[in-house]
């Protein structure tokens, strides 16, 4: 029996049912294998973790080989965000609501995760989005999503008007409840509700998507995944509507501020 990783990281967040059991059984299979274990500091306050070797989230992916996130989808994206400086490969299993991500079940946690261990996989390669938000000259917020980029009008339930560029050309001014950017990884998400397409995971591309637009004529559209999109927020909006990556990172916006993606 062969181990194609040296040092495995768990990750995960405490409050989904279930958890403790997975981790217990994670760790029993990775210590029969002789497996160097770290746990996030979050998961090994779980009673009888405590004694393991654990280490916070900004720092275990410099340590480990590969890493396994226990919860949803959005434990996955938050991961991953995190992970992706260190190149560090990821398993997802699922104990939350949504499993597009997060595909290996409890059940079928043992057995999945050993043929991973002996070398029998196929490894995907994902892209991030980058996004900056301008006021004037300066930059007054970043963040990163596996899945999406959206501008919205947050709690408000007025349109806001905004320019659309890319690659430096003018593509359209438009009224919206916002403009959501998707990867191909978040083709599926909030991208599907908002009647985007489904891309092929490998696709280098991402698609915008404007959400309720006030037109006949608007509809989503791909670009090259290396494109530089650009929102400007038209300033005669009354409101300061927020950008949200991946639905947990959240920078507000004021009027004539413009995001670049």
């Amino acid at each position: 029996m062969s181990n194609t990783f040296t040092h495995v990281g768990l990750l995960g967040r405490r409050e989904h049912p279930g958890v403790e059991e997975i981790v217990s059984g994670l760790l029993n299979l990775l210590d029969d294998r002789g497996l160097k274990v770290t746990i996030e500091d979050r998961l090994a306050t779980l009673s009888h973790f405590e004694k393991r070797e654990m280490e916070s989230r900004d720092h275990i992916g410099a340590m480990v080989d590969l890493a396994i996130v226990i919860g949803g989808d959005g434990s996955l994206l938050s991961a991953a965000r995190t992970l992706v400086k260190h190149d560090t490969p990821v398993i997802g299993v699922n104990r939350g609501r949504l499993g597009f991500l997060t595909d290996v079940s409890p059940d079928e946690l043992i057995d999945q995760v050993s043929v991973v261990l002996d070398g029998d996989f196929i490894s995907e390669k994902r892209f991030l989005l980058d996004t900056e938000v301008w006021r004037g000259e300066q930059v007054i917020g970043r963040g990163d999503a596996l899945n999406d980029i959206v501008v919205n009008s947050g709690a408000s339930a007025q349109m806001i008007e905004f320019e659309l560029s890319i690659d430096g050309e003018f593509v359209y001014r438009l009224n919206a409840d916002g403009l959501l950017a998707a990867t191909p990884t978040g083709s599926t998400a909030y991208c599907l509700s908002a009647g985007g397409p489904i891309m092929y995971p490998g696709l280098d591309a991402l698609v915008l998507v404007p959400m309720f637009p006030h037109s006949l004529t608007s509809r989503p559209i791909v670009v090259s995944g290396k494109s530089e999109i650009r929102i400007d927020v038209v300033s005669r909006n009354d409101i300061h509507p927020p950008i949200t990556c991946d639905g947990q990172i959240s920078i507000t916006r004021r009027q004539q501020d413009c995001s670049k993606h």
